[in-house]
């Protein structure tokens, strides 16, 4: 599978949040900043040029597309991706840096074209709330997992029942592959999306680490996705996402638990309430 990588030109930290925001509604799955530049990635499958053009309406900004292979996508991941230390938590590298490890937890993650390094503010606003959870025992559901990152984690934290979903075969190979890398046993990895497992599980805990439109459109699935008492925390959204999605989950059920903020970036943690 090829990508294509949208650069556009920002020129503030604002502009560039309202782009994220933007291209993460219409199928954007990953994004990349560098000073006065936005990398924005989307598989060339679901690449829309008109409808890129018609959504970027802000006066001032340019930008230009291009085809990425994927031997190129990983050897670009190789040049840039740096360690990275969550909270004095867990450090995340990939399988050829060879660093000292001073956090309770690491984990190896070769990205290749799936997006979850730690880099990013939402994957690192979600592993910090993770340290919080008691996830010994419980059943876990990361959905849109990605690299695997956030259920490697959740395994080593003591989950003993995992399933991680994502729709992008890419993804799903890579999360196999960095799964096996980081010698996990409990956790299983299907193609797909939360309704095509509706009925057949009840998490624990769910992880979902993807964008306010996905949440939105998936809340009932993931409200029913989850024991009663249990715990959702999301992330992959914007600050200025915070109130449509807290009246969206408190109209579905959810009560609030604790809400984190990076760099404009926050993460949920939510419980499920009773059903009366």
């Amino acid at each position: 599978m090829q990508y294509i990588k949208a650069t556009f030109q920002t020129s503030s930290q604002e502009v560039c949040d309202i782009l994220i925001a933007t291209l993460s509604d219409i199928g954007y799955e990953g994004f990349e900043e560098n000073g006065e530049e936005l990398y924005a990635y989307i598989s060339e499958a679901t690449f829309d040029k008109e409808l890129l053009e018609n959504s970027i309406t802000m006066p001032g900004v340019t930008y230009h597309v291009e085809i990425i292979p994927p031997q190129n996508w990983n050897a670009l991941w190789e040049s840039n991706f740096q360690p990275v230390i969550v909270d004095g938590f867990c450090t995340i590298r990939a399988h050829f840096h060879e660093i000292e490890i001073d956090t309770p937890y690491e984990i190896v993650i070769t990205p290749k074209m799936s997006f979850g390094t730690g880099h990013h503010a939402t994957t690192q606003l979600m592993m910090s709330q993770m340290r919080d959870i008691n996830f010994s025992m419980k059943s876990v559901l990361d959905f849109g997992t990605g690299t695997g990152i956030l259920a490697i984690l959740a395994e080593m934290l003591g989950s003993k029942d995992l399933l991680a979903i994502d729709n992008d075969v890419w993804s799903v190979e890579n999360a196999l592959e960095n799964i096996g890398r980081n010698n996990c046993r409990e956790i299983e990895v299907i193609k797909g999306s939360i309704e095509n497992i509706e009925g057949k599980y009840r998490f624990d805990i769910i992880l979902a680490n993807i964008n306010r439109h996905i949440l939105l459109n998936h809340m009932k699935n993931l409200f029913d996705g989850i024991n009663t008492n249990r715990l959702l925390l999301m992330s992959g959204l914007l600050s200025d996402d915070k109130e449509i999605i807290l009246n969206a989950t408190e109209k579905q059920g959810f009560e609030l638990i604790k809400l984190t903020e990076q760099n404009g970036w926050i993460s949920i943690l939510f419980r499920r309430k009773n059903v009366i």
